[in-house]
């Protein structure tokens, strides 16, 4: 019952987690695009009001005109939309599912004894750590250079080495599945902070000015968009941290935390051509292309990097001796029952039985030779001529008879 009803929280809370994490990069990347499209106003108005660009846009049958005052508008209107849910709903969900996934059972899905062999409590702590720790260490280096002359360069630089030094510890202390997870938690946790703790505040404190009749500090919005861009080129590294899991030859690989560290830069790399291609059109910048160039490159050479070595051509199911369900099931019941048995059914598989065992043969098959995710983190020590014999059975006919 207790896996039962783990999988109903695991499936809730992932759907609940895509839908708000859209809403959340939509709006993001809209008003990025926004504020890289924005012209000057037109109209004489405008100006004398303090708006300092305006865009034109249709969409849905109906013509849009938004207007941006970077500073104050002339008079604070009586509806005010916030944008921080989208933020905040992403990372509870988020947080939830990692807890549920990952940290309910750690021995499972976090801990790999062949990268690193420690306790479930000093696991769970550190990976709670570097979701701390690197916000800390963001955010200081974000005080302490941002400022500075090309402060914007400096943040960049040093952020970036942050990032590849914190992929490359979380790939030799957890396992690869769990790293790769837990460095793109470790970053969207620094992308809600900045909301939490900069973007918000920031406008609190411009709305309560704007109502007290007073000034405005101009440094609030420059913080707040400092942080939103940086969030920006975070977004396309944690989506891949988060899609990863289903991909294992990039987590599983010897040196994934370079995997890793390569995917995240293309991201990157991506996305500020997204980014330019706005100012492009308008003529403010030169055309991004290498930009995307770049990271086409880098993908392309991961691409070559983690390709299969060449093996040798394995009989055909029909040459080779056949393989009694026996044989595999001998297999399955040191591999694989412990998870998938009567006692524990986890994602309500069974392979106990021989009719269990057809049932899922298509499954068997695909996690355990095909993508060879399965088992987790080969905790079990399956052999390569263990998953070769289930692959034998499997295409000669699965048959259990």
């Amino acid at each position: 019952m207790e896996t039962y009803l783990l999988d109903w929280a695991n499936l809730l809370l992932r759907w609940l987690h895509v839908i708000v994490a859209i809403a959340w990069i939509g709006s993001s990347f809209y008003f990025v695009f926004l504020d890289s499209s924005l012209t000057p106003p037109e109209d004489e108005g405008l100006r004398r009001d303090g708006a300092t660009g305006e865009l034109w846009a249709v969409h849905g049958g109906g013509f849009y005109h938004p207007v941006k005052y970077a500073v104050s508008p002339p008079k604070l209107p009586g509806h005010l939309h916030w944008f921080y849910w989208e933020s905040y709903s992403t990372w509870l969900s988020g947080f939830a599912l990692f807890l549920v996934s990952y940290l309910w059972s750690p021995k499972v899905y976090l801990i790999d004894p062949q990268v690193h062999a420690w306790s479930p409590p000093a696991a769970i702590a550190t990976a709670l750590a570097f979701l701390v720790v690197f916000w800390l260490a963001y955010d200081a280096i974000c005080r302490t250079l941002g400022r500075t002359k090309n402060g914007d360069a400096k943040v960049g630089a040093a952020v970036a080495l942050l990032v590849a030094a914190a992929a490359l510890l979380a790939t030799s202390l957890f396992a690869g599945r769990a790293a790769f997870l837990l460095v793109g938690a470790m970053i969207a946790t620094a992308m809600s902070a900045n909301v939490f703790f900069w973007i918000i505040p920031g406008q609190r404190k411009v709305v309560a000015a704007l109502k007290a009749g007073q000034p405005v500090d101009p440094i609030h919005g420059q913080r707040g968009k400092q942080r939103s861009v940086h969030n920006t080129y975070f977004t396309l590294p944690v989506l891949f941290a988060m899609l990863s899991n289903h991909y294992s030859f990039t987590y599983a690989h010897p040196h994934n935390g370079w995997v890793l560290i390569g995917m995240m830069a293309a991201g990157a790399a991506i996305r500020q051509f997204f980014v330019l291609r706005h100012g492009f059109k308008l003529g403010r910048n030169p055309h991004p292309w290498p930009y995307a160039a770049a990271g086409v490159v880098l993908l392309l050479a991961l691409i070559v990097w983690l390709r299969p070595a060449p093996v040798a051509p394995a009989p055909s199911a029909t040459a080779a001796a056949p393989v009694s369900a026996a044989a595999v099931q001998a297999v399955l019941a040191q591999r694989c029952v412990m998870c998938h048995g009567e006692a524990l059914q986890s994602k309500g598989v069974r392979l106990d039985s021989p009719a269990e065992l057809q049932r899922h043969a298509q499954a068997v098959y695909q996690q355990a030779v095909v993508t060879k995710q399965m088992p987790m983190n080969n905790a079990t020590g399956i052999t390569d001529a263990e998953r070769a014999l289930i692959g034998q059975w499997f295409l000669a006919g699965a048959k259990v008879d």
